[in-house]
């Protein structure tokens, strides 16, 4: 079980920890990365809107590549899966488009041919390598935790290229989570929007977003939050501090990626998992586990 890694922007720039919990538990599952030379830009959804063909183009590049390592692209940014997903989709249901790509992508000796596939990471944990798989290396599950799961817009939107189960009620994630033994609570605004993508231009309502998303959370009696995308992660996070200090209001929520809440279970270090660069102390969820780190 064989995957291009790919990365994007923002994880390399803010978030190794995503990046280092990620090939921690992909080691212990068996599951080996390979990472893509020359990788560039995803052309994120906002390309889209301004000009279709440089976005198109701009996923095709990084399709090819992973075509000519002869590999599927395992993508952990939500809106880097969306991109490339919807443009490996789109490429290979039209001709046309495809030949106006493969004119500009020849430039640098590269095709798109339509041979990869693209999937996040927690895609391939729970349909390519399985649960029950993962259920049977954990060493430390949780006990008692509450965590509440994000799964961010583009991970589950537009349903028919992102293929996350049921949109209106998605639960890869939250079973993921489960069998960590911690219980992925129901909390009313799970599915909204957090605000990352209007942070840039209205910080005021990306404010008001995760302020509102982050009260529900606190009123489920989640302990921590669960994400899958380092820009979810930015507003959970850094945000929140930002929310608390603006507000006066006190959430104390550690914000987790999903490999370092399921490295923890598996025997991994914490240090190993990056929770040294996490910018909320996750220390209160240590104590959830059944043999404890501390």
């Amino acid at each position: 079980m064989k995957y291009a890694l790919y990365l994007g922007c923002t994880i390399p720039a803010r978030f190794n920890n995503y990046d280092a919990s990620t090939r921690r538990i992909c080691t212990v599952l068996g599951i080996e990365l390979a990472d893509m030379e020359g990788w560039s830009c995803c052309g994120p959804v906002h390309v889209r809107s301004l000009n279709h063909d440089a976005f198109v183009a701009m996923g095709a590049r990084n399709l090819a590549i992973a075509e000519d390592m002869g590999l599927p692209i395992m993508a952990l940014c939500n809106g880097c899966f969306g991109a490339l997903k919807e443009t490996n989709d789109v490429l290979k249901e039209d001709e046309e488009l495809r030949q106006k790509v493969n004119e500009i992508l020849k430039k640098e000796d590269l095709e798109f041919k339509g041979t990869t596939e693209v999937k996040h990471l927690v895609q391939v944990l729970y349909h390519d390598y399985g649960v029950n798989k993962i259920e049977e290396l954990i060493q430390n599950p949780f006990k008692d935790l509450k965590a509440a799961v994000h799964y961010g817009c583009h991970s589950i939107r537009p349903s028919e290229h992102a293929e996350m189960g049921d949109p209106e009620n998605p639960r890869i994630v939250d079973e993921l989570v489960e069998v960590t033994g911690a219980e992925s609570v129901s909390w009313p605004l799970k599915l909204i929007c957090c605000g990352a993508p209007v942070l840039a231009s209205d910080e005021d309502v990306a404010i008001n977003l995760i302020k509102r998303k982050l009260d529900s959370v606190k009123s489920s009696g989640a302990e921590c939050t669960v994400q899958i995308c380092p820009f979810c992660e930015v507003q959970f996070e850094t945000m929140q501090v930002r929310v608390e200090r603006d507000f006066g209001v006190e959430y104390g929520l550690p914000a987790i990626f999903y490999p370092q809440l399921l490295g923890l279970t598996l025997g991994i270090s914490p240090d190993l998992l990056g929770f040294n660069l996490n910018r909320i102390p996750a220390d209160p969820i240590f104590s959830k586990l059944t043999e404890g780190i501390l």
